[in-house]
């Protein structure tokens, strides 16, 4: 029996799905991540924003092209946000983003087999995402996730730490909700992880996580990936307000350049989000100057999406079209400063670890995440050293040093 696991949104649903993969497999399935024939499918879900929502209805009818008699279990945020608009598409079982493991239950209970909690994720590719906990505690007016997801939960540090010990991966990143709430502190796990002889990188962060003694104990890691995704969201403190953000612009360039201290080639990434319901023009252009100022070496930039049972719903919307040449100017913006920080390391040799090989190049990414292309088959996984020689598609292209 073939199982296909699909997913839409987040790192974290990635994560949750390759735990679902992983108990398929267990229970005798062939399981695959791509949409393709298959006898059960697993549709995990996102309602981060409204068109999330809308591709994760129409999935059901995209993989019934596939296999109309098909059974389709169906889990996650659009469906914990909306479980009839699934149950009226006839599905087999639907669950919510809180407890993916009844997934499993309802499987057990229609072809048999012992029902099991969800096992560590099944690792598919050479890069480990490692669940560090669920939900959050923010509410930031714009954000419906928290009251899909629920409140903070973390995970324990022995139990992040042998699933750790148990991946062959080369690299691990340390994902969630909200890692930066990490109970006890982030700094806490980090400092437990010291010993690990791997490549640790951080998910999305608040800023107001940066501080001293927790860029001090990143410098202790053997092997840190100096990338800090620290989401901004608004460059205008008006905006921030209203967003419940809980920071300033000022705090926020200051958190920047305390990263940059510690690690000078430090790539820092963020979110910004164009069209804000309140987001006048001048507003609008603050956002656009922290691009240059921070220099950030990559930006998800994304239109403001009204979600229901927020705070900021009830909020008047500003026309697409404004919000759609605001996004353009931003991404625009992100496209200079990505370019310029990715030249900054021409001529200068970097460490990577190979993932791919297509069309006669192997890519991978450098610690501070910029995609390399290197014209020669490495091994998948393992970990090189090589000279940037100038920049190439969306990255650079290198040579193997020495």
């Amino acid at each position: 029996m073939k199982a296909v696991v699909f997913t839409l949104g987040c790192k974290v649903n990635e994560v949750e799905s390759a735990s679902i993969m992983s108990a398929l497999e267990n229970l005798g399935l062939e399981v695959s991540d791509n949409l393709s024939y298959a006898d059960v499918y697993v549709l995990n879900t996102c309602a981060v924003t409204r068109e999330a929502e809308k591709k994760s209805r129409q999935l059901v009818a995209r993989v019934r092209k596939f296999n109309p008699d098909a059974k389709i279990f169906v889990c996650g945020c659009a469906s914990e946000k909306d479980k009839k608009s699934f149950e009226d598409r006839a599905v087999t079982f639907v669950t919510g983003a809180r407890k993916k493991e009844e997934i499993l239950k309802a499987f057990t209970d229609i072809y048999g087999g012992a029902f099991t909690q969800l096992p560590y994720p099944k690792q598919t590719r050479t890069r480990a995402f490692i669940k560090i906990q669920d939900g959050c505690n923010n509410f930031c007016s714009y954000c419906i996730i928290p009251y899909l997801r629920g409140r903070e939960v973390s995970r324990p540090v022995e139990d992040i730490l042998n699933e750790i010990n148990n991946t062959d991966c080369t690299e691990i990143v340390l994902n969630g909700i909200n890692i930066s709430s990490y109970e006890g502190g982030l700094e806490r796990l980090v400092s437990a992880l010291k010993d690990v002889d791997k490549r640790i990188r951080l998910g999305s962060l608040e800023c107001g996580v940066i501080t001293d003694a927790f860029l001090s104990s990143l410098r202790e890691l053997k092997d840190f990936a100096p990338q800090f995704h620290l989401s901004l969201q608004s460059g205008s403190d008006r905006v921030l307000k209203a967003m419940n953000r809980r920071y300033t612009r000022a705090v926020y360039m200051e958190k920047c350049r305390k990263a940059y201290e510690y690690f000078p080639d430090a790539a820092i990434t963020t979110d910004i989000i164009a069209g804000y319901a309140t987001e006048t023009e001048e507003d609008f252009l603050q956002s656009l100057s922290v691009i240059e100022e921070v220099g950030f070496a990559r930006v998800h930039a994304f239109a403001y999406s009204p979600r229901e049972g927020t705070a900021a719903f009830r909020l008047k919307d500003i026309p697409a079209e404004i919000k759609s040449e605001r996004l353009h100017r931003l991404l625009k913006a992100a496209e200079r400063t990505s370019t310029a920080f990715a030249s900054r390391f021409i001529g200068k040799s970097q460490s990577i670890i190979a993932e791919e090989f297509v069309d006669g190049y192997t890519s991978g990414y450098t610690g501070n995440y910029i995609r390399v292309y290197v014209p020669d088959k490495l091994q998948a996984g393992k970990k090189y050293n090589v000279k940037i020689k100038n920049l190439y598609k969306d990255g650079v292209i290198a040579e193997t040093d020495g």
